[in-house]
């Protein structure tokens, strides 16, 4: 009797023993199975706007992290008593459970029933395959015992409502309380709770879209089920059950629009924060942005007509770019007319200027270093360079003509002999302080004729330094990038440099106004204020065809560019329209919106404005009587009809009867004059020549006219 008493003894030590050493292999071995990186779940980022309001979200998987306090407790007792009803009883493997689901599985010779505990499936599912195998079963129940000496069983919970798969892309609780009901998971009612947790056994089977008749058979049994646990009373379970499934679908939106937008803070994220795409599109990022969404959906919406692409078929394409003037964020980009996420972004795509650098690369450099000012003259001839003969668009020369009326006109020559004027090295620099950086050599860079050519981006940033007094920043797509703690990782920074003084940018804010009132970018209607310029590149294989057509602009608030062109220009292949085009499209998206309430400019402090030009026109005739006075004897009084302009002087010339001219008065904005004490026996006659200040210059006077009784 003793020594059975001892064998049993002997065995029941031994059986401990081993399983005690089985237990500690178990918790050994799950230090090496368990990779707890695989826990921290991917979650969706989001795009919010300046003022808060989220714009979309990224993502590999729909799923966006709440805590479980944040999650109600019907809603955490719901997936229990369908999932797990002993979860707070076990440590991670239940074996009454299991115990139940081999004798049901034995009487009825198939698999009837799961024995998974919670802690069992979050295993399966971040750690493991799907695959059904013994060594995947033990490494399961290794897994769960772990998790469950590391995590509370609230955190477990947590996990796992984080982790579950709803069907229908949605990855989490709150993905799918949002999903299908439109709402947080902090506001889901019992009857929502119920469905939610009767779905991720079978998405397909039980979603309520494609079934919801078995969705609703299975939402009653989870019902029955909390009613059964004493989670909700019999009264709660009925009037749960009565209910209709209720389903407020959020449809996915499919945004075309913001596509360009979305790759280019991608792209940021990566280049300047070092934040790969997928870091961004797993890891749960509020990354706020300057984007504008209703000017980016109308620029988008706008290069979908046909009207703004004059090409030779209907495959011409463009891109938009509209920045921030006192910040440089990006306010609207589109980078092409059927941009795809990760496709050829052509505002970044260097392309031929053509005139839209003559601001930047000749005439705001050239008022800048002094040499001339808006009304200064320029020669406006046909002159040799080397052998290079720069021509003018429609082949007329003035032999001078003003800065301003050359910009307005966007005349070729004048711009290539101020060029010249003042070098290409010290043109280069300013195009360098403004961001362009250019190869090139010849004096062709005044016309915007370069080997590489540049990017929508760089041509609208640069002209953005004239609308902020001259200074010069980087432009961005993020504003702010915060992570799920709330702790912010990347914020845009603001470097300026002064490339510009302001009265130089003040000048050419004014001119480049008239280039969009009276010159070559007066095409299309904007109420608002508005100062930019053209550019067009001709394709010179095909008499009259276009190959690059800009428009680049600024008011007060916003810069931007359009180009439209083809990818690739041939005899097949190109615009039959300019920069007309370009300058419709970009007036048309701006217009009806807040910007174009913005009817003016402001002058700057200490900076002088800059006056409306003076025309001058010809003086066709003037009276000279002699008329007597008692004090003054006889006198001669001139009269003519002053011009409208009151700025305008009338230079006085008399010659005399040796026929010598002098100049012997100067009278502003008036039209008389009149001299004392004459003698009227001399043989004298009178000339009266407007003159203007602005340029310096004589305008066609009258002829010279003798006084007359």
């Amino acid at each position: 009797m003793q020594k059975k008493l001892f064998l049993t003894s002997t065995i029941i030590v031994l059986t401990c023993f081993v399983a005690l050493i089985g237990y500690m292999f178990i918790l050994f071995i799950g230090n090496y199975v368990i990779d707890e990186k695989k826990l921290v779940l991917n979650s969706s980022s989001s795009l919010i706007d300046l003022e808060g309001n989220m714009i979309t979200k990224l993502y590999v998987e729909n799923r966006e992290y709440v805590e479980i306090g944040d999650i109600p407790k019907h809603v955490q007792n719901a997936f229990i008593a369908v999932e797990d009803k002993r979860f707070y009883e076990h440590n991670g493997i239940d074996l009454r459970s299991i115990g139940r689901a081999l004798y049901k599985d034995f009487l009825t010779g198939r698999k009837v029933e799961g024995g998974s505990t919670i802690t069992q499936q979050l295993a399966k599912n971040v750690f493991l395959s799907q695959d059904k195998t013994i060594l995947r079963k033990t490494k399961e129940a290794i897994i769960a015992i772990n998790l469950e000496r590391r995590y509370s069983k609230e955190k477990i919970l947590e996990m796992y409502l984080n982790q579950v798969y709803f069907g229908h892309g949605a990855y989490g609780i709150q993905a799918a309380a949002n999903y299908y009901f439109n709402k947080n998971v902090s506001d889901l009612t019992i009857d929502e709770a119920a469905l939610l947790a009767g779905i991720p056994k079978a998405p397909s089977t039980y979603s309520p879209i494609l079934h919801p008749e078995k969705s609703k058979e299975r939402r009653n049994i989870v019902l029955d089920l909390m009613e059964k646990q004493k989670m909700i009373s019999a009264k709660e379970a009925v009037l749960s059950k009565g209910k209709t499934l209720s389903l407020n679908i959020k449809e996915k939106q499919e945004m075309p629009w913001l596509s360009t937008y979305i790759d280019m803070v991608l792209d940021e994220a990566e280049k300047k924060y070092h934040l790969s795409n997928e870091a961004i599109l797993k890891g749960g990022y509020k990354i706020i942005v300057p984007l504008d969404v209703h000017i980016q959906q109308k620029a988008y919406e706008k290069f979908q007509e046909t009207q703004y692409f004059p090409g030779t078929d209907h495959h011409a394409e463009g891109a938009f770019i509209l920045l921030d003037n006192d910040t440089g964020g990006v306010v609207a980009a589109i980078a092409g007319r059927d941009y795809v996420r990760k496709g050829f972004n052509r505002l970044t795509t260097k392309r031929q200027p053509g005139s839209i650098l003559k601001p930047l690369a000749v005439y705001g450099p050239a008022m800048e270093e002094g040499l001339f000012e808006p009304y200064s003259l320029l020669k406006d001839e046909r002159i040799q360079y080397d052998g290079y003969e720069p021509k003018n668009y429609d082949h007329h020369y003035d032999g001078s003509i003003t800065m301003f009326d050359a910009l307005i006109q966007s005349k070729n020559a004048p711009a290539v002999w101020v060029l010249n004027k003042f070098g290409i090295h010290e043109s280069k620099k300013y195009l360098e302080n403004n961001g362009i950086f250019i190869e090139d050599q010849g004096l062709a860079i005044a016309l915007g004729g370069l080997k590489y050519g540049v990017s929508p981006l760089a041509v609208a940033n640069a002209y953005r330094t004239f609308a902020q007094n001259g200074q010069y920043s980087d432009p961005y797509f993020i504003e702010k990038i915060v992570d799920q703690d709330g702790k912010t990782v990347a914020k845009a920074k603001k470097k300026t440099k002064q490339v510009f003084s302001p009265q130089t940018s003040w000048n050419m804010t004014r001119m480049l106004e008239q280039v969009v009132v009276q010159g070559t970018g007066k095409s299309g209607k904007y109420h608002g204020a508005l100062a930019g310029k053209t550019g067009t590149t001709s394709f010179p294989k095909i008499k009259g065809a276009v190959m690059d057509a800009w428009f680049a602009g600024y008011t007060p608030e916003v810069t931007g560019a359009v180009w439209i062109g083809y990818d690739k220009t041939d005899k097949h292949h190109y615009l039959k329209g300019g920069s007309s085009y370009p300058t419709k499209l970009f007036k048309d998206i701006l217009k009806d919106t807040h910007l174009e309430a913005m009817k003016a400019f402001t002058v700057p402090e200490d900076v002088e404005d800059l006056e409306s030009p003076i025309r001058l026109k010809p003086l066709k005739s003037v009276q000279v009587a002699y008329h007597f006075h008692p004090i003054k004897l006889f006198t001669i009084t001139l009269t003519w009809t002053p011009q409208e302009d009151e700025r305008v002087i009338y230079r006085i010339y008399e010659k005399n009867e040796k026929g010598e001219k002098e100049l012997i008065s100067s009278i502003r904005g008036k039209g008389s004059y009149e001299l004392s004490y004459v003698n009227i026996f001399s043989k004298i006659s009178f000339q009266v020549v407007p003159y203007n200040p602005q340029t310096k210059t004589e305008g066609e006077g009258t002829d010279f006219v003798a006084p007359s009784w």
